[in-house]
């Protein structure tokens, strides 16, 4: 797919049918997450795949925002080994893990696979749930699937505003 058309036509999906990804539409998602930049080229980012029952079970108690999407992925990050800026106020864990997760996303749109963007959770329980390291915290969740029938972006999805109210030119 074109790269306009990916960004414009991805849309939050919140209704997914039981069709999961095929491996290799999931392959080219996670290698999308894999070669995204990070500060320093650290890539403190780790992206756990929930597929099985159980797993998707741990994460359903957790939010109810899965929307019957038949695999989740977790987007973590290694919170000690992040790049910290000049002025110590900012690191780059999250923005790192953002990075990652938004290559996911367009990638995603790209095989054919839609998503949602999921931060409707609490974190800490989540990484609790699934046993994560204690040196790693969870960015967001990423769930993955194909949409129900019927299902599409929202009626204003399209609506945008003008990039003069957007970007200021100095």
């Amino acid at each position: 797919m074109e790269f306009n058309e990916v960004i414009k036509n991805r849309y939050s999906c919140k209704k997914y049918s039981d069709v999961k990804p095929t491996e290799d539409q999931l392959r080219a998602i996670l290698e999308a997450g894999r070669v995204a930049p990070t500060a320093k080229n650290l890539q403190e980012q780790h992206v756990y795949v929930l597929e099985s029952p159980e797993a998707l079970a741990k994460f359903d108690a957790i939010t109810p925002c899965r929307y019957g999407a038949p695999v989740v992925l977790v987007v973590a990050y290694d919170h000690d080994n992040v790049f910290t800026y000049p002025g110590g106020k900012y690191e780059s864990g999250a923005e790192d893990a953002t990075i990652v997760a938004t290559h996911m996303i367009l990638a995603a749109k790209n095989v054919g696979v839609d998503s949602c963007w999921i931060n409707f959770l609490d974190p800490d329980k989540l990484a609790t749930a699934l046993g994560l390291p204690e040196n790693e915290t969870i960015l967001m969740a990423l769930d993955l699937g194909h949409a129900a029938e019927g299902v599409g972006p929202l009626a204003n999805h399209a609506s945008r505003k003008p990039l003069e109210e957007t970007v200021t030119r100095l």
